[in-house]
């Protein structure tokens, strides 16, 4: 199929999409007029406060629309008869300023119009708010998605990759929710910003094997400087490092300019370079940030799609943390 008619196929299909779904630019125009502003507002005065908020939300983004689709589930707490999303092993570093910059928007939303918004569509909006802020790509953000009534942490454990996760399975994952390699690969640039723990990734920088002290795809140096930074991990398991060594707080194309150079901090982005499936494209964006953008700009807005809720499929929480049931 030709480039070109391929765009428009899958133009047309994402307008058949967002028309079935029942999403809209406009959403909240008459029923919270002031939605937009309201959530730009508290997105502004959270990122300037606590600058981690950007990497913060995307990753939970990620985590919540993987794992039963984008509704706000992985906001939602345990309690006595259920162990929930945000509970869940691979959840539990998640950064605590990606919950509290959409419980402040919640909150605020909940004075201006209160029972309309939901936590969903706040964190799509919340997510690409401040990747836009910190240099990122600007990218449509259709909203009327409804809030999920599901939440198990067993299900995060199964459909989450991990940072150990080899590629073929990690592509496997993708490619079984409607993903491609190319989208995976441009998804991964959202390490450009955000921190992972010492935890995740010590594996590679201490006792590696036979020998070696350190993964051999590692930059000598830096494996040097992160066996620094993690020295007391064990101790303090909240130590963590930025992914993005050259530019943490900028979101620009960096993160694929540091494969080749050894300074990947996670496994699963080191591979990304020696793999020939993913080589081409992390080529392509670490030599164009353009294409990177707007690759990733699509695969955001494709995945804010993913396992949507509308209608009596779903309910707008009062209280992001807890279903309406339980309220």
């Amino acid at each position: 199929m030709a480039p070109r008619r391929a765009a428009s196929l899958g133009l047309l299909l994402l307008f058949c999409v967002v028309a079935d779904a029942r999403l809209y630019l406009q959403y909240y125009k008459d029923s919270c007029p002031n939605m937009q502003q309201i959530v730009q507002d508290t997105v502004v005065n959270k990122q300037i406060a606590n600058p981690t908020t950007a990497g913060a939300a995307l990753r939970l983004f990620f985590h919540d629309c993987f794992v039963e689709g984008c509704d706000a589930s992985v906001l939602v707490s345990s309690n006595a008869r259920n162990k929930a999303e945000r509970d869940a092993d691979i959840n539990l570093s998640l950064p605590g300023d990606g919950f509290d910059v959409v419980i402040r928007a919640k909150a605020a939303l909940e004075l201006a119009c209160p029972g309309v918004v939901s936590c969903a569509d706040i964190l799509v909006l919340v997510t690409r708010n401040l990747v836009k802020m910190v240099g990122g790509p600007y990218y449509n953000v259709y909203l009327g998605r409804k809030d999920g009534m599901v939440s198990k942490a067993e299900h995060a454990e199964r459909e989450l990759p991990k940072a150990t996760t080899p590629l073929s399975e990690m592509i496997s994952m993708f490619t079984q929710k409607g993903f491609t390699v190319q989208e995976l690969v441009a998804l991964s640039g959202a390490h450009t910003i955000g921190f992972s723990h010492c935890k995740e990734f010590t594996s590679r920088i201490y006792n590696y094997g036979r020998g070696i002290s350190h993964d051999p795809s590692l930059n000598p140096r830096f494996a040097d400087a992160l066996r620094k930074a993690c020295a007391s991990y064990k101790r303090d398991p909240t130590m963590s490092v930025f992914n993005d060594v050259m530019s943490p707080g900028k979101f620009d194309n960096s993160y694929y300019q540091n494969l080749p150079r050894g300074l990947g901090l996670l496994s699963s982005d080191s591979v990304l370079y020696r793999d020939p499936r993913t080589r081409p494209y992390v080529e392509v964006y670490a030599a164009n940030q353009t294409a990177f953008f707007e690759a990733f700009g699509h695969a955001m807005e494709k995945l804010s799609f993913f396992g949507i809720k509308t209608g009596n499929r779903g309910e707008v929480r009062s209280r992001c943390d807890l279903f309406n049931s339980l309220a």
